[in-house]
């Protein structure tokens, strides 16, 4: 574990304790089923991939987890953060399941806090009251959340690889349309040139044709035809890092309803952008977005009937807080997250744009450079 990593896990538990004290928490219990780890890849800094890991922070003393898969404690190990990972098996051995119990026995804390609470299987949430029954156990998600929102500059320095990969992988998408290619074609150039430059995962969505489209899926048999618009999102992650980047581009050259389209999104981009700064609320970005539409008499199109936000949160989980109006979550100097309007409109259909920034003291800075505009093959080709 190099000085850097080190000062980051330091940097992290404290964070962490200073959260479970003001919320009273004797220990804190991160839950990662297969599909959340990033609390548990947050206090260890490990990929872990089972079906379930389990780390434990006590307010004082070292932390230690458990796992189900010995891949995931020696992979716990050579992070180097915590040094303590038990192989467990539950609920059928329950000799390795009263290892974990053990441990709870033995900090017998008054109040403990469970991050994903909310997704703790019956029998684990069972194990754990039977083991203490003294004890208050509260969710402790909101507390991970708001703790995993601030990105230090060790987690800066690994989204800006992400924000790499991210471009590498839009060159690719861009590069190879052409009429009569199949969507999972384009998905597959892409995910040859991030995973070439040491992607570890990446979540993509992608939609083709015209205005009847009216959202984004995985990438079907579908012939891409001269004239259509590509949509997509795609978010490479990079180091445990998710990052994200919404661009759209014309097999051909555009239509004027694209282009307009393209101008309409831009503008609300802008707009998003312009009013992001240190302690402005989720609400507020998303208001100054949709307020764009609204002001061209398309403001329907920001409902739930054709959309669901105008950008998320980025981290160790590919969407966090989302930035939806009436989310009233604040946003710190720090924070990472990306302003998307996508959303359908009758000028082109549904419509994908947006730039992933990080909040600075002195406004946004966009993590990316790739340029926001309305790709086109002819275009691009011709240059």
């Amino acid at each position: 574990m190099t000085p850097e990593d080190l000062r980051e896990r330091d940097h992290r538990y404290r964070r962490v304790r200073d959260a479970m004290d003001e919320q009273g928490l004797d220990a804190l219990l991160a839950f990662a089923p297969g599909w959340r780890r990033e609390n548990v890849r947050y206090l260890t800094d490990a990929p872990v991939k089972g079906s379930v890991a389990l780390a434990l922070l006590p307010a004082t003393g070292d932390p230690c987890a458990f796992t189900v898969r010995h891949a995931d404690a020696a992979a716990i190990a050579a992070a180097g953060w915590v040094t303590d990972c038990t192989t467990v098996a539950l609920p059928e051995d329950t000799e390795p399941a009263g290892r974990l119990t053990g441990r709870l026995r033995d900090l017998a804390p008054r109040r403990l806090g469970v991050a994903h609470l909310e997704l703790l299987p019956a029998f684990l949430d069972d194990v754990l009251r039977k083991a203490l029954p003294g004890t208050e156990i509260v969710s402790a998600t909101a507390l991970m959340d708001g703790v995993r929102l601030v990105k230090s500059d060790w987690e800066l320095a690994r989204m800006r690889r992400s924000a790499e990969v991210c471009e590498a992988g839009w060159r690719a998408f861009v590069d190879v349309l052409e009429p009569g290619l199949p969507e999972y074609r384009i998905v597959a150039e892409v995910e040859a040139e991030i995973k070439r430059r040491g992607a570890e995962d990446n979540f993509m969505l992608i939609a083709s044709g015209g205005d009847e489209v009216r959202g984004m899926t995985p990438p079907g048999p579908r012939l891409l035809e001269d004239g259509d618009m590509v949509r997509t999102e795609l978010t490479p992650q990079m180091d445990g890092y998710w990052l994200q980047i919404c661009r759209s581009a014309v097999v051909g050259t555009p239509s004027d309803g694209q282009r307009r389209s393209f101008d309409l999104f831009n503008e609300s981009v802008e707009a998003g952008l312009s009013v992001v700064r240190p302690g402005v609320t989720a609400h507020e970005v998303a208001k100054a977005q949709n307020d764009v539409f609204r002001k061209y008499g398309y403001g329907e199109y920001c409902t739930s009937q054709y959309t669901r936000v105008r950008g998320h949160g980025h981290g160790l989980h590919l969407d966090e807080t989302p930035i939806i109006e009436g989310n009233e979550t604040v946003l710190p100097e720090g924070a990472v997250f990306i302003i998307h309007p996508n959303t359908y409109t009758p000028l082109a259909g549904y419509h994908v744009l947006g730039d992933p920034v990080t909040v600075t003291a002195t406004g946004p800075e966009i993590l990316i450079s790739t340029e926001r505009k309305l790709f086109s093959t002819a275009e691009e080709r011709a240059s």
